[in-house]
C-alpha cells in the first residue's frame, strides 16, 4: 500500500500555498485524471443553470452549431493552464484567450465568480463522493489557491480570501440562482447530447438515465430533466465506488502522468493553436503543437 500511496505522500511534504501549481498537477495527473476530467466536465454543466450564463451560451448558438468544438475548446483552453502552469507561456496565451472571448459578453462580476467557485468546489465533491481515497484538506487548499491565482488574471474581483468563504459563497449562490428557463433548458439538453455522442446510439437512453443520477435535484429542475429511478441511482453509484475500490487494492500507482494536451482530440486531431480555439470554424491548416 506504500506504492499506492506514495504520491499523496510527497504531496503532504509540499505546502498548499506556495506549491499549489505541483499539487494541483500531481493530483489531476496522477492521482484523479478520470475523475478530474468528469469533474470539471460537471462544473461547467453546472453553471448551465444560471439563466444569466444559459442565455448568453444559447444566444451564441454555439452548442446548438459547434457543441463538439466547444466543449474541446474549453477543455483545452483550462488544460493548458492546469498542465502547464497560469504564468507560463502557454498558460498566459490561454488566459489571454479566454479573456478575449469572454470580452465581447456583459457578464457580471458575480457570474464570473461563480463559474471560477465551481473549478475548486465541484472537483473536491466528485473525489469525496467517488474518489478511490478521500482528498485532504491539503489538496482542497491547493486547489482553492491555484484557481484563486488564474481568477486574478482574469481580472475578477472580490474573490473571497478564504477556503470557506468562497464554498459559502458557492452553495449560497446555486441556492439563489438556479432556475428553469427555455434557455437552459436548450444548453444543458445540447451538452447532454454531447455527451450522449461518444457512445453507440442504442446505448443513448441508458446513458441519459446514467448521467441523470450524477445530478442533484436543483440541478435538474434547473434544466426540466426528470428525476432517474432511485434504484439505478445506487447501482450507479455503487459500482463507480467499487471501481475505486479496484483502484485502491488492486491496480499499481500511475508511473507516467495524463495529459490531455497529449491525448487524442475529436476536433483537432492535428493539432490546434491556442489563439484560434473559441473560434466560430476551425481555422485550415491549425496544427500547433499541443504540448506545452
Amino acid at each position: 500500500m506504500f506504492g499506492r500511496y506514495a504520491n499523496l505522500n510527497y504531496i503532504l511534504t509540499l505546502d498548499p500555498q506556495r506549491d499549489h501549481e505541483e499539487i494541483v498537477r500531481r493530483v489531476g495527473g496522477y492521482e484523479y485524471p478520470w475523475m478530474m476530467r468528469k469533474a470539471l466536465e460537471f462544473a461547467l454543466f453546472r453553471t448551465y443553470a444560471v439563466p444569466t450564463i444559459s442565455a448568453i451560451l444559447d444566444a451564441s448558438g454555439h452548442f446548438a452549431r459547434q457543441g463538439q468544438k466547444r466543449y474541446d475548446d474549453t477543455a483545452l483552453i483550462i488544460a493548458e493552464i492546469t498542465e502547464n502552469g497560469y504564468d507560463s507561456e502557454r498558460g498566459r496565451a490561454a488566459i489571454r484567450r479566454m479573456n478575449q472571448l469572454h470580452r465581447r459578453w456583459n457578464i457580471a462580476q458575480e457570474d464570473y465568480l461563480y463559474v471560477l467557485s465551481t473549478f475548486i468546489f465541484v472537483p473536491v465533491y466528485w473525489h469525496r463522493d467517488f474518489g478511490w481515497r478521500q482528498p485532504t484538506q491539503h489538496e482542497n487548499l491547493a486547489n482553492y489557491y491555484f484557481w484563486c491565482e488564474v481568477g486574478k488574471r482574469m481580472n475578477i474581483q472580490n474573490i473571497p480570501p478564504t477556503y470557506a468563504a468562497f464554498e459559502a459563497f458557492h452553495q449560497a449562490y446555486e441556492a439563489q440562482h438556479f432556475r428553469y428557463t427555455p434557455a437552459s433548458a436548450r444548453v444543458g439538453e445540447a451538452t447532454l447530447q454531447i455527451f450522449l455522442a461518444w457512445y453507440p446510439r442504442p446505448l443513448a437512453p441508458l446513458l441519459r438515465q446514467i448521467i441523470y443520477t450524477f445530478m442533484d435535484d436543483r440541478l435538474r429542475a434547473a434544466f426540466g430533466f426528470p428525476r432517474p429511478p432511485a434504484a439505478l441511482k445506487a447501482l450507479v453509484h455503487g459500482a463507480v465506488k467499487l471501481a475505486g475500490t479496484f483502484i485502491r487494492v488492486a491496480l499499481p500507482p500511475r508511473r507516467r502522468p495524463f495529459s490531455l494536451l497529449n491525448a487524442p482530440n475529436r476536433t483537432y486531431p492535428h493539432g490546434y493553436s491556442i489563439e484560434h480555439l473559441g473560434t466560430e470554424e476551425r481555422i485550415a491548416g491549425d496544427n500547433d503543437s499541443t504540448t506545452g
